[in-house]
């Protein structure tokens, strides 16, 4: 006689979540049952004014050139490349975390997954306008490309430009790929359910066909599985390119050879931090606490409290590594970040990256969500912190004295900075109204063996 299956626990999904049908509802229902909510509006409404803002500081920097930046002669970088370092790096995250996750099997991975890999496209979207402003004539930015011309103009692959434009290009490219090969099964379930004609029309397009045949299903997890063991490599290799940006200079406190992987930890680590930050808003807001449960978070803090403590490591290697060489420009980079101008600023990147995540030793606070909004935006600016100092304390204080200068950003590179903040959160909020935050097969999947 054939036993019958005993209901395993619930982890990652909550009881109320009783069949598969419950987790289409959930998650659709926001999109094509219901108007936006008046916080949405307000939302848009702001990020729309802050979009403006940003544009127009672009605007007077284009007219009127530069000089309306902090950047100075000694430091020729400044807010532009870190800015793009920062947002590379909250890029870089989202498909490195979803890819990781699948390719370890993490069943937690389905109610994070599509929303981190939103959080790429719109993220490195954002760093792509840095490097173009910053290059002086960014009506030229094309010339990065190889294209056939008359003048025999090719690019100079020795030049940091080009490798960022080329690591952000095809990033994008393959993130996009990477995000639509795994929405498809979702696009068919939103063209298959009752709701607005016109909506479930443009699904239905976009799903291209699907019908869920055993084949179809084969060929896409086949597929899928094949992308995320490709992004690993791509993601590491993209951020270990923004991380040589700097160890391939001759400058002081930046010829490091652990420059590459620190980046790459810090790409992970900001980019679990905004991760965090996302879920908790859609959780609240579109009504998904029993699909983005108190595990997923915990899970999320132990990540981010592992990635502080290989930071904390990373900076006490760089503190060793120039110590140890003798070098006197090391030595003073290093002298300087703890007592020079920007003091404060360092104290407050430490705080912010090594500290802050330590509370989450305390298993109460990794599902806190005061803790996690406090570490989460702690680690977004201790990481932006960072990013600025490494060009900061290393350009005002160069080999040669009487070429120190101190940088001051001025009022055009905060409202650059605050306008595409606004404008990523503003593609958020379109992409929460437009497709479905939360992978609906996956988790279907994921109910039917917790139920047993």
């Amino acid at each position: 006689m054939k036993a019958h299956a005993v209901p395993g626990p619930r982890r990652w999904t909550l009881p109320s979540i009783v069949t598969l049908e419950d987790v289409t509802e959930t998650v659709a229902a926001p999109l094509m049952d219901r108007r936006p909510a008046r916080g949405w509006w307000i939302a848009m409404g702001l990020c729309a004014i802050g979009v403006l803002v940003g544009a127009l500081a672009i605007g007077f920097s284009l007219a009127l050139g530069v000089g309306l930046w902090g950047n100075n002669s000694a430091v020729v970088w400044g807010f532009p490349i870190a800015n793009y370092v920062w947002w590379i790096g909250i890029g870089n995250a989202g498909t490195l975390i979803s890819s990781l996750l699948l390719l370890t099997r993490q069943k937690w991975r389905g109610s994070i997954n599509r929303f981190a890999e939103a959080m790429t496209l719109f993220a490195v979207s954002m760093a792509g306008i840095f490097p173009i402003l910053h290059l002086g004539r960014p009506m030229y930015f094309y010339w990065l490309a190889p294209y056939p011309n008359t003048m025999q103009l090719w690019p100079q692959w020795r030049s940091a430009l080009v490798w960022d434009f080329w690591a952000i290009l095809s990033y994008l490219l393959f993130s996009l790929l990477f995000f639509y090969v795994g929405l498809i099964p979702d696009l068919a379930t939103l063209r298959d359910r009752p709701g607005k004609r016109g909506w479930r029309r443009l699904y239905g397009f976009a799903a291209m066909g699907w019908q869920g045949t055993p084949t179809q299903w084969r060929a896409q997890e086949r597929l899928h599985r094949t992308l995320a063991a490709i992004a690993v490599p791509l993601v590491c290799s993209v951020h270990s390119i923004v991380g040589l940006d700097f160890a391939a200079s001759l400058m002081p406190g930046w010829t490091e050879s652990i420059f590459p992987p620190y980046f790459v930890v810090g790409a992970l680590f900001s980019g679990f931090a905004m991760v965090v930050l996302i879920a908790l808003v859609i959780r609240r807001a579109m009504g998904l606490e029993a699909l983005i449960v108190p595990a997923h978070f915990d899970a999320m803090a132990r990540i981010i409290l592992a990635a502080g403590i290989v930071m904390g490591a990373s900076y006490a290697a760089e503190w060793f590594a120039a110590i140890w060489s003798g070098e006197a420009a090391d030595v003073r980079v290093v002298a300087y970040e703890f007592t020079g101008d920007y003091w404060p600023l360092y104290a407050a990147m430490l705080a912010g990256n090594v500290i802050a995540p330590q509370i989450f030793w305390i298993r109460r606070w990794r599902t806190s969500v005061p803790a996690l909004v406090g570490v989460a935006v702690a680690v977004l600016i201790g990481m932006w912190l960072e990013r600025i100092l490494i060009i900061l304390n290393t350009l005002s204080i160069g080999y040669v004295p009487s070429f120190w200068r101190t940088y001051a950003p001025t009022i055009v590179d905060f409202a650059i900075l605050g306008g595409t903040v606004a404008a990523f959160t503003m593609l958020l909020l379109l992409f929460a109204r437009a497709l479905p935050v939360v992978s609906m097969h996956e988790v279907r999947k994921l109910v039917a063996e917790e139920r047993g």
